[in-house]
């Protein structure tokens, strides 16, 4: 006997097979809408990829450096080293998915220095190198103890650290050269944005500023664009280049790139005139250590004003060198390469604070 269907069946098949249908033209329309449109392939995230496929690209990157963050969430770019410093034996990255499989760790302080969970909560993989990596001095580098029995390496502004990363440095030029001093209109400057009327440095310009004019920029002060500081700046004699707090080796932008590379004289407070001259020759700045008052340092300033020839005796050092005051994050970062390639034994320092302070 044949099997008849019921007559109510037959639209319902027919029903089925058109949604069936057009669920099929709709999923081939959206396909081939996504890769022609060059908008959302623009957007389309790529997963990254496991470091074996990293390792397989580059092979000749035998180092993995993880960013645990990005320095005070400032981003820039990776793998793309300036020189001296290229190489193509480390492969950066700031994917924490491949934490299991990097060969160092780098830590910005400020940016875990508030909560151990802020740092990786799972084991860490034998052999892996923790870096601490500061740049702030020692008054203003909280909760150091924390860090006790964690960290493999040190990198910082301190001439002792593992990886040496100061704020600026001097470069032999190639021959003699002789020096332009930019034309000066102006007297002293100073540019501040951290205003503390308790500090040394706020102390010492309120009783300079009684004997000589000073001209201050930065926050609650006069306007100065960030774009043309260095221009304006270099239309001065002098700078104030003051440092927050007193550190050995703690010697930032205020000196490199404010004043040296500015072309301007500048005039520490800060670590010792002996710490200074490490770094810079003895003849090219003016150290507030060297006069008894601020009244006898202001009437030297007034003195050079008016002597050329002996103000300029303060831009010779600079027929042979020049100063480099880039402080960018890259150029920090890359000489961890360089380092960790030659790294010291493995070991864990017991305590941070006994060394940093």
């Amino acid at each position: 006997m044949k099997t008849m269907l019921p007559s109510s069946s037959c639209p319902q098949i027919a029903v089925f097979f058109l949604v069936q249908g057009l669920i099929a033209f709709l999923l081939f329309s959206y396909s081939t809408f996504r890769k022609n449109d060059p908008v959302l392939q623009e957007n389309t995230q790529v997963l990254p990829q496991p470091v074996t496929d990293i390792n397989s690209t580059h092979r000749e990157r035998s180092l993995v450096i993880l960013l645990w963050t990005w320095p005070f969430g400032e981003h820039f770019t990776l793998n793309q080293c300036p020189p001296p410093y290229e190489s193509d034996e480390c492969f950066f990255t700031a994917d924490r998915s491949l934490y299991k499989s990097s060969d160092a760790v780098i830590f910005h302080h400020r940016d875990v220095c508030y909560s151990r969970k802020q740092m990786p909560e799972i084991p860490r993989p034998p052999g892996q190198y923790w870096v601490w990596f500061n740049l702030e001095s020692p008054s203003h580098s909280p909760n150091l103890a924390f860090m006790d029995n964690l960290i493999n390496l040190t990198m910082s502004y301190r001439s002792d650290s593992d990886i040496f990363t100061p704020y600026g440095w001097l470069e032999k030029n190639d021959a003699i050269q002789n020096f332009t001093i930019p034309k000066k209109s102006m007297l002293v400057a100073w540019v501040v944005s951290n205003w503390n009327p308790q500090s040394q440095r706020v102390h010492f310009y309120e009783e300079l500023k009684k004997y000589i004019q000073i001209d201050i920029y930065g926050r609650q002060h006069k306007p100065l664009a960030s774009g043309n500081m260095q221009e304006n700046l270099s239309q001065y004699k002098f700078y104030l280049a003051f440092e927050n707090s007193q550190h050995r080796d703690y010697i930032t932008e205020k000196l490199w790139r404010n004043a040296l590379v500015s072309g301007t004289v500048p005039i520490v407070l800060g670590s010792s005139r002996e710490n200074y001259e490490k770094f810079i020759p003895r003849d090219s700045f003016i150290h507030v250590d060297d006069f008894p008052s601020a009244k006898q340092l202001a009437d030297y300033l007034l003195e050079l004003d008016k002597d050329t020839q002996k103000y300029e005796q303060y831009f010779k050092w600079r027929s042979t060198w020049r100063p480099n005051g880039d402080e960018g994050w890259a150029t920090h970062y890359c000489k961890a390469c360089r380092a960790l390639k030659d790294a010291p034994p493995y070991r864990t320092i017991p305590t941070l604070v006994k060394w940093y302070t």
